[in-house]
């Protein structure tokens, strides 16, 4: 294992300097917090996660959640984190005073998240998903509902799920067929299945609410006739009590990795005797879930961010650490009698390592990004600054999740690389990093999902006037950076990379004005591609313009050699990553389509 799992400076400059906290703090519904308080309160989380979850991640994986007799088996830890979690506000964080929580900002959550997702990604789920249900339930059920429900799951008592996926329906929830039939009671009458549920039993709980996606009886077909449901795994009996309520664990998933983050398949009303409770209104299930799903893609953008970022700090240990081979000498030549060096010295050793700073670091910065424009378009008074925060955060939010997870991934790949035949090797952790990172592209809508989600919906959205805003978010870094001699050329190579995706756009859009639809989406991923890669070089040369106006006025928190860094790794994000848009684009506007189905056989 490695001795660190993150870089805390590098997340507190970005928090604090870079994406500016205190611009959040000022907002009428953070009156009560200050920087210095929520720096407390992101410490204790350091040392939370130092003492419960880091230690316990290799173990995790080696003893891994098992269904046993009706139920699921998890590692000890699950209970510190529950409870902890409960007591520490990690579930409750983001809520108002009123529901019991801390009205903390997302970014600060974000943050906090972070740390945990990095030290050990198996356990923060559980606390996770159950801050999900109970959002949902605060956001939309009645006040008995609540009553009933909340308080036990803010305290890590009661567990929580998001239930969406069936055996026939994956993302496609158009085709969901869970019935729910009305009883006299008011309540319903529950009859299903649900796959992949995260979290959705163990040991340490003393009940489970799940949230439901189900067709009540007689209901229009598609999406349009969804509801939401409570389905508690025991329900109230009416004498302050629980009775089961028939909701049986069929089986867990035994998994590639997050193998102690148990994944369930769940059976609702077997034994006919299964009851829920309507959430809201009838068929709005599919909008109350989906308003959630922007903190939910920000969560998965957090947690791959946070595996790519320990995968990071465990490789460059290790090249810190490995003599192997001896460096060229001036001859070009290597001279038998120089002893071994580090092959941290080794260039391509370096731009391995170099490709998963900026992989990794970029990724929080935008997963940042993203937090922020959550909390001020929550909060802001001005309601065109409102719609401008909105509007940016749901154009980024599909890359949020997305490019973490792709790049992170390809971070982590290169990360075992760096430990040779040692990464493959059960005794290193990159080869557990490199598992359980592989999940993060399919969660909360796949690659390709989200990929049409962005191109198809997102930069279309309002006559494309959130494009047009990032657009104006881009420029204004690349006015800062040409203050500097040595960011100028940055900046143009940026502005002409604005340009480039101007064209592209252009040439897309032009399928959909003439109706061609399919033809404008086919090549929605390697768009994904291109679009995150020219948002990623903006992040970074908006850390390169901070960092170089800290070094020039003094007024720094870290050393020169820490802000010179992160010039350094944006200075290698535009020489090795960027120039990979070149490729993207002409693959883009390329006339001859390969991927659309004809009559024509291609896979003989």
């Amino acid at each position: 294992m490695a001795k660190e799992y993150i870089d805390l400076d590098t997340l507190k400059y970005l928090l604090y300097d870079v994406h500016q906290l205190e611009e959040v703090l000022q907002q009428d519904r953070f009156a009560d917090h200050d920087a210095a308080s929520l720096d407390l309160f992101l410490n204790s989380v350091k040392e939370f996660s130092d003492r419960e979850l880091f230690p316990y991640f290799k173990e995790m994986d080696e003893k891994p959640a098992y269904h046993k007799d009706g139920g699921v088996v998890v590692h000890k830890q699950v209970e510190v984190m529950m409870k902890k979690g409960g007591e520490m506000g990690l579930i409750s964080g983001t809520f108002d005073y009123e529901a019991g929580g801390l009205q903390l900002p997302m970014m600060m959550y974000t943050a906090s998240a972070f740390i945990q997702d990095a030290a050990n990604n198996h356990l923060p789920g559980y606390v996770g998903l159950t801050l999900g249900a109970a959002e949902l339930i605060i956001h939309f059920a009645n006040k008995e509902l609540n009553d009933t429900y909340v308080p036990n799951m803010l305290s890590g008592n009661w567990g929580g799920t998001m239930c969406l996926t069936e055996p026939q329906a994956g993302s496609s929830l158009s085709d969901v067929i869970t019935k729910a039939t009305p009883q006299e009671d008011g309540s319903y009458k529950m009859l299903g299945q649900k796959i992949f549920i995260s979290g959705g039993d163990h040991q340490y709980a003393d009940n489970f609410v799940h949230l439901v996606l189900a067709r009540i009886e007689g209901a229009p077909a598609g999406t349009k006739g969804i509801s939401l449901f409570i389905v508690p795994k025991k329900r109230p009996d009416g004498n302050g009590g629980l009775v089961a309520n028939d909701v049986t664990t069929v089986a867990d998933f035994q998994k590639m990795g997050q193998r102690g983050y148990c994944t369930t398949h769940l059976g609702f009303g077997d034994a006919d005797d299964c009851k829920g409770w309507l959430v809201g209104e009838a068929h709005q299930g599919l909008k109350y879930m989906f308003l959630m799903m922007n903190g939910a893609r920000i969560a998965v953008g957090r947690g791959a961010a946070a595996i790519a970022t320990a995968a990071y700090q465990a490789s460059l240990q290790y090249a810190k650490e490995r003599p192997q081979g001896r460096k060229l000498a001036s001859t070009g030549k290597k001279d038998p009698e120089q002893g071994q060096t580090l092959i941290i010295n080794h260039p391509d050793v370096r731009r391995m390592l170099l490709l998963q700073k900026v992989i990794a670091e970029g990724s929080l910065s935008l997963v940042l990004l993203a937090s922020k424009y959550y909390d001020l378009k929550e909060t802001l008074k001005d309601e065109v600054e409102k719609e401008k925060y909105s509007l940016l955060l749901e154009l980024i939010i599909p890359m949020v999740k997305t490019y973490p997870s792709d790049m992170g991934a390809h971070a982590v790949s290169n990360g075992l690389q760096v430990l040779g035949g040692y990464g493959f090797c059960s005794d290193f952790i990159l080869q557990q990093y490199h598992r359980d990172i592989r999940i993060f592209p399919i969660y909360e809508g796949t690659t390709g999902i989200q990929s049409q989600d962005l191109l198809g919906r997102k930069l279309l959205m309002e006559n494309g006037k959130a494009l047009e805003l990032l657009n104006n978010e881009i420029m204004q870094t690349i006015r800062q950076a040409s203050e500097y001699d040595d960011l100028r050329g940055y900046a143009n190579t940026l502005g002409e990379k604005l340009l480039l995706t101007q064209k592209v756009i252009g040439f897309l859009v032009g399928f959909a004005k003439k109706g061609d639809y399919e033809r404008f989406l086919s090549d929605a991923t390697p768009f994904m591609e291109f679009f995150s890669n020219i948002t990623i070089a903006w992040i970074w040369l908006d850390m390169a313009v901070n960092a170089k106006n800290a070094i020039i006025t003094g007024k720094n928190t870290y050393s020169e050699e820490f802000y010179e860094s992160k010039i350094h790794a944006m200075k290698f994000y535009f020489k090795y990553e960027l120039p990979k848009t070149s490729g993207l684009a002409e693959i883009l506007m390329d006339e001859e389509v390969l991927t659309i189905a004809s009559e024509k056989e291609v896979f003989s």
